[in-house]
């Protein structure tokens, strides 16, 4: 259970953090090339297209779910119009190929994050305790690291700050981000989107928030209490 304890800075630290990240993002981000996930081309276009037709009659509730993302996330912005992420791939826990596809049945907090993008590691510990008041069959924080190189730098950084309820998940190739990028939703690090139980893009934002707030912990019941 959250303890009431503030584990973000306060806002102007979080506005120079911003600011700081998004200076070595523009760096080591926006270089990268290709618009693909690892393996996003096993993903066709039609299935992608009509995936993106059946989440465009969900606009109603993207509208609904952002209504309840006040306070603390209430830089989560309607998706307009709601869009089929379920062939966003990255790696799983044990290090294998996979897509948004194979959560399908659970709402889901996408973040993706890096070592090098101080917001990203500030609100690292909040979504954490965001996966261990929330999580179930129903609903998963899904933070995905990109740092180029190998695991062995994110994974040593979680240990080191205490994180134990999120599950590792990466994508070294920087693949989920182009791929959010070219769909207008990234901007920098962090980015997080809310992703309902079919891979329907819900809610996104840019730059950290606080997520272990009660203002979080509602975004998710309301974004579950539409499932369906």
């Amino acid at each position: 259970m959250a303890d009431g304890r503030k584990l973000f800075p306060t806002p102007r630290l979080i506005a120079a953090a911003l600011i700081a990240g998004a200076a070595v993002g523009a760096l080591a981000v926006y270089v990268t090339s290709g618009l693909s996930g690892n393996n996003a081309a096993d993903i066709s276009t039609s299935v992608a297209a009509s995936g993106d037709n059946a989440c465009a009659l969900k606009t109603e509730r993207a509208r609904q779910v952002a209504d309840a993302a006040t306070g603390h996330v209430a830089a989560m912005m309607a998706a307009d119009p709601p869009q089929s992420l379920a062939a966003l791939a990255f790696n799983g826990p044990d290090g294998t190929p996979v897509t948004l596809a194979g959560h399908e049945g659970k709402t889901l907090l996408i973040n993706l994050w890096a070592t090098w993008c101080a917001p990203c590691r500030a609100e690292m510990p909040a979504l954490d305790m965001l996966q261990q008041e929330k999580g179930s069959d129903r609903f998963e924080v899904v933070a995905i690291n990109v740092d180029t190189g190998n695991d062995e730098k994110p994974k040593a950084f979680l240990e080191e700050i205490g994180v134990s309820s999120l599950a590792y998940y990466s994508d070294h190739t920087m693949g989920a981000f182009n791929d959010l990028k070219a769909k207008g939703l990234a901007l920098g690090l962090p980015v997080t989107v809310l992703v309902d139980e079919d891979g329907c893009l819900l809610a996104h934002m840019n730059g950290p928030a606080e997520w272990s707030t009660p203002d979080a912990f509602s975004l998710v019941e309301a974004a579950m209490d539409k499932a369906g």
